[in-house]
């Protein structure tokens, strides 16, 4: 990593207030710019999230706001209203509120004596979420954006559901943790020592639980279309940059973007990544000049430069090199590679049946194959956002694969290279009415070692649509196909390819709450894989070169003191209680832990998740996410957070327990807690 401390220009830095169009409600900025802006005016770039400007992501801040600042742009960051120190209370996540903000911020910007009038977005998860809501609103002024980690598609991309299927690990979790931080106060320094008190009752009041709503809503319906830029992609105008990393769930909204946004509009990038920015050098990587590349989107779209970008690959892809399984991978072998087109010419399907292919089942190619999981598969399916910590990454899959149903590929003659979706058909009958349906593939080494490659959910009610829940008639036969994630892989000779079926996937999977059973005709089943004819490689980089990135290069980081808890527990445990027939997964999402800020700001962050279920039991299945937040300044600020969210079910409802405590110098604030119930239409 290069720090660059000196720049073409010379940067300020100043917070200030954002008028909204209710005339009552100001949100909070941070704002960086060049000194002279207000004579040589720049274009702005606006960064908008819930996640606090001025403790959560102020690192992450000063590596990037600065290094634009420097570049010759205003480069923004704004609270959304009712968290952090904006004013207001907290509402949905992605609702008509935040975007009609975003889109007042948006215009307000390019009206500064300072601006030039032309503005874009950026941001990572949240904020690259918005950015794509935001440019599908069409405000004038903004030109281009860059999205990291985001979703197109709300239901089926994010962290509720998948394939129709109800995410218990983050559905739980995210909910747990957004009520946790929609509870953390604004700071006195920003809004005054007479002002944070009232302002954080206010909010701490408004609040309810995301949950509630989220499963309120278990089909694809107005509620989730709100958002979900894929419903529309001609209202798009802006220049769009979508970056991505096979490691992070949301990478196949890059592959959409890429297909449906016109060619002089859109460009898309997918690394190897986790859930992070690509040059934080966080594993896997290897990291890339991620600000130089966007400082090329930027110029060509803010300013007019012809810096080249848009003749780069419409997608430009890293090809994983196969591995032995690990949790973690510093940095991942493989190449890059470059599609004009996506879909790509250069990618066709090769269909590989399952039939004559199953192993541990002593059946041959015609004969049933019968998939009944225990409840706990899906315990070594890793973390659903990797986040480049230790235990991130999917296991050893052997376990996994030992409570499946496998079908094995003969030794591979060659290597076979893959970039796309891969899909996935069975025939099937299900035993019971509702049951889901889950596809892993894998890459099985000669030593029996069974690396993860891909993998997809499919809720059997969902299979004529995710928008409504049809029932399965048992003793009947049907076709069902679905996709599995995106991937970049190459398989070689001599391994096998192993499709693993499974009707259980816990705790990625809120199980139906009747034990199931599959019946899947192999003979009628196959594996559809995007095999791309690696001799492309050399007619794209025909008069081009080959694809390359310049070195991580930031600003200057912000001197913060991490402390590491004098006990520390494991990332990721799980614990089998023989006598109950019990497996506990206890998760720590380390999203950073306690920290100092140069300011005397103490930051203090512990979080846990558990999940709970018996082998034979899926109404045995429970969720808790807990939380502690304090923060404190010498003797003048003192505030403390703790929330606990609960979710079970019975076979014909979801329950829903959460509480939260807040405290300011010891005293209570305001204690609350909610009980909810919602029936299961569908999950």
């Amino acid at each position: 990593m290069k720090y660059r401390e000196h720049f073409d220009r010379q940067v300020t830095c100043e917070d200030v207030w954002i008028p909204t169009r209710d005339g009552r409600t100001h949100l909070h900025a941070r704002i960086w710019r060049p000194t002279d802006a207000e004579t040589d005016p720049v274009p702005a770039l606006l960064e908008y999230l819930p996640y606090r400007k001025t403790d959560w992501t102020a690192p992450r801040d000063a590596q990037r706001h600065p290094w634009y600042a420097g570049h010759g742009y205003a480069s923004v960051r704004v609270d959304i209203r009712g968290h952090g120190d904006s004013e207001g209370t907290p509402g949905d996540e992605y609702d008509a509120q935040e975007l009609a903000d975003g889109v007042d911020v948006v215009n307000w910007l390019a009206e500064q004596p300072w601006c030039t009038g032309k503005v874009g977005m950026f941001g990572i998860s949240w904020g690259g979420f918005n950015s794509l809501q935001i440019a599908a609103l069409a405000p004038e002024p903004l030109k281009a954006i860059v999205t990291v980690c985001s979703t197109d598609d709300r239901y089926d991309n994010d962290v509720h559901y998948t394939g129709g299927a109800v995410l218990g690990i983050d559905m739980l979790a995210w909910a747990g943790t957004m009520l946790a931080f929609a509870a953390r106060p604004p700071d006195p320094t920003s809004v005054g020592k007479d002002r944070w008190l009232p302002m954080w009752r206010e909010r701490l009041e408004a609040l309810d639980p995301f949950l509630h709503t989220w499963l309120a809503h278990q089909q694809r319906d107005d509620y989730w279309r709100h958002g979900s830029v894929c419903e529309d992609y001609t209202a798009i105008d802006a220049a769009v940059l979508a970056v991505g990393g096979w490691n992070d769930p949301y990478r196949d909204t890059v592959l959409r973007l890429v297909e449906h946004l016109p060619d002089d509009r859109v460009r898309g990038i997918v690394g190897p990544w986790s859930h992070q920015y690509p040059d934080r050098g966080l594993p896997p990587g290897p990291a890339i000049g991620f600000l130089q590349e966007t400082l090329r989107w930027w110029d060509q779209h803010l300013k007019g430069e012809d810096t080249g970008i848009m003749r780069e690959p419409k997608l430009r892809a890293w090809l994983n090199d196969p591995v032995p399984p690990a949790t973690s991978y510093d940095v991942m072998p493989g190449r890059w590679m470059g599609d004009d087109n996506w879909p790509s010419p250069s990618v066709s399907w090769d269909e590989r049946p399952l039939g004559g292919t199953g192993t541990g089942t002593g059946m041959g190619a015609a004969a049933p194959v019968l998939v009944r999981s225990p409840q706990h598969t899906g315990l070594d399916a890793g973390r659903f956002f990797p986040f480049g910590n230790a235990s991130d990454l999917p296991p050893d899959q052997r376990e996994e694969d030992g409570r499946s149903v496998c079908f094995d590929s003969a030794p591979l003659d060659a290597r076979v290279e893959i970039l796309g979706r891969p899909r996935v058909r069975l025939r099937l009958d299900s035993a019971t009415p509702r049951a889901h349906v889950v596809a892993r593939v894998c890459d099985v080494a000669p030593d029996g070692s069974s690396t993860l490659v891909t993998r997809g959910v499919l809720n059997l009610l969902s299979r004529h649509g995710r928008d409504r829940a049809v029932e399965w008639t048992p003793g009947t036969y049907e076709t069902v196909e679905f996709e599995l994630n995106g991937i970049g892989y190459a398989f070689p000779p001599g391994h096998r390819i192993r499709v693993a079926v499974s009707d259980t996937y816990w705790p990625w999977v809120w199980p139906h709450g009747e034990r199931g059973q599959l019946t899947v005709l192999p003979a009628e089943s196959a594996l559809l894989l995007p095999v791309r004819d690696p001799a492309s490689d050399e007619d794209e980089h025909e008069g081009r070169g080959p694809i390359r990135f310049e070195e991580p290069e930031q600003a200057p980081p912000l001197p913060v003191t991490y402390e590491r808890p004098a006990e520390a527990t494991p990332e990721r445990l799980v614990t089998y209680d023989v006598a109950k027939g019990e497996w506990t997964l206890e998760v720590d999402p380390n999203y950073g832990g306690s920290r100092v800020y140069p300011d005397g700001l103490r930051y203090e962050e512990s979080a846990r998740e558990t999940y709970r279920i018996r082998a034979d039991d899926p109404l045995s299945a429970v969720a808790v996410s807990e939380w502690t937040i304090r923060l404190r300044r010498g003797d003048d600020w003192d505030a403390e957070i703790m929330t606990r969210t609960e979710l079970r079910a019975t076979a014909t409802e979801f329950i829903m327990d959460s509480r939260m405590e807040t405290r300011a110098d010891g005293e209570t604030v305001v204690k609350r807690a909610w009980h909810r119930t919602t029936p299961r239409t569908s999950a």
